[in-house]
């Protein structure tokens, strides 16, 4: 079975976990941590970084530093993994859906401005699929009605949107190291940010609301939100190789589109952004057919995945249907994902392709 995704782990991840392990620092102390950060808030070009124990952390740390609460609203795309909707709730908020932008399937801005009240207190921005949502207007809503901006920038690390890169933007950028994503730490995920403040609260409420001056004093509940040593020398090693990562992603690409958008909706691609294709990913005609050809593909040896369903459709969260979801809906009934991962083959997409050019000579 070919799979959707796999981890690519060499030597020299072997080699620095082996050095960390020998080190004995193994929990949440110890020079891989530093390294870690140091690294990737610089890659992502931001002043501050700190490593969290996954994506889904990240966020609900976020949303803490910056005083989300009980009677807040947070406007979160219908179209997403449930991460950023369940950091809402954790919060006591209200998460408040709006549907996606047909062309790049994240948050659709026009329709986000009207959903604003004066309960609401920021926007988390789902750049989905390693696409980018439209940041210049985001920001622009941003300062008009002085919200937060809360980036989920798991599916999009690289991506750079005029020149930028995705998870610079905002208050926060919230990433995931989950194994299947662009570069891994087993589990785990990171914040960044150029605000002083928030980096700070960050910091206390990640490791238990304990103030950093007086150790086992704790001026805050907070949480026990760390990466391990362990981890984080993972992600030394992975980020190491990040471009190389990202520029095979692309070649991927390239050839998936090429083959098959005579047949399919290929990814799509911004005028305003270069997209990393963390998983690329295609568009059936109607959802009968996307079951159909993903059953094909199984019969063939290739594992695919359809997209996420839309969030108002699931039962937790039925309550929060307010709205017109046309296009999430549209989007989750026909989405495919293919095999992305960077060890895949020519002889492996070569193999793909010409299965979803049968499944439609046939059809």
């Amino acid at each position: 079975m070919i799979p959707v995704s796999e981890p690519d782990i060499g030597e020299r991840e072997i080699e620095y976990v082996d050095d960390a392990v020998r080190s004995g620092w193994v929990s949440s102390h110890g020079e891989y941590i530093s390294k870690f950060e140091k690294g990737f808030k610089s890659y992502i070009g931001t002043e501050y970084g700190l490593t969290t124990s996954n994506g889904t952390t990240a966020l609900h740390l976020a949303l803490s530093a910056i005083g989300i609460k009980e009677g807040d609203e947070v406007i979160v795309p219908d179209l997403t993994f449930i991460s950023p909707v369940n950091a809402v709730l954790y919060n006591r908020a209200t998460p408040v859906l709006c549907d996606i932008d047909r062309d790049s399937w994240c948050i659709d801005t026009e329709k986000l401005e009207r959903l604003i009240t004066k309960k609401t207190k920021a926007i988390i921005v789902v750049h989905l699929y390693g696409n980018s949502a439209d940041m210049d207007r985001i920001m622009e809503i941003k300062e008009k009605y002085n919200l937060y901006v809360i980036e989920d920038t798991a599916e999009s690390l690289g991506t750079e949107y005029k020149k930028q890169k995705l998870g610079s933007f905002g208050d926060v950028g919230c990433f995931s190291f989950y194994g299947n994503k662009t570069m891994t730490t087993g589990e785990g995920g990171f914040c960044t940010t150029n605000n002083d403040e928030i980096y700070q609260m960050m910091s206390i409420l990640r490791d238990h609301g304990m103030t950093p001056e007086n150790r086992y004093w704790h001026e805050y509940i907070g949480y026990n939100y760390r990466m391990t040593n362990l981890q984080a020398a993972l992600g030394v090693a992975q980020l190491e190789r990040l471009d190389y990562f990202i520029s095979r992603k692309r070649e991927i690409a390239a050839k998936y589109k090429k083959y098959l958008e005579a047949y399919v909706t290929p990814h799509p691609t911004g005028d305003n952004y270069n997209g990393t294709y963390w998983l690329y990913s295609i568009l059936a005609k109607d959802k009968n057919e996307m079951k159909l050809l993903i059953d094909f593909l199984y019969r063939k040896g290739i594992d695919t995945r359809r997209f996420f369903y839309p969030v108002h459709l699931m039962p937790p969260y039925i309550q929060l249907n307010k709205g017109d979801y046309r296009f999430s809906v549209d989007i989750s009934e026909r989405g495919i994902n293919l095999p992305s991962s960077v060890k895949l083959s020519s002889e492996d997409i070569s193999y793909i392709c010409e299965s979803i050019e049968s499944f439609y000579r046939a059809h």
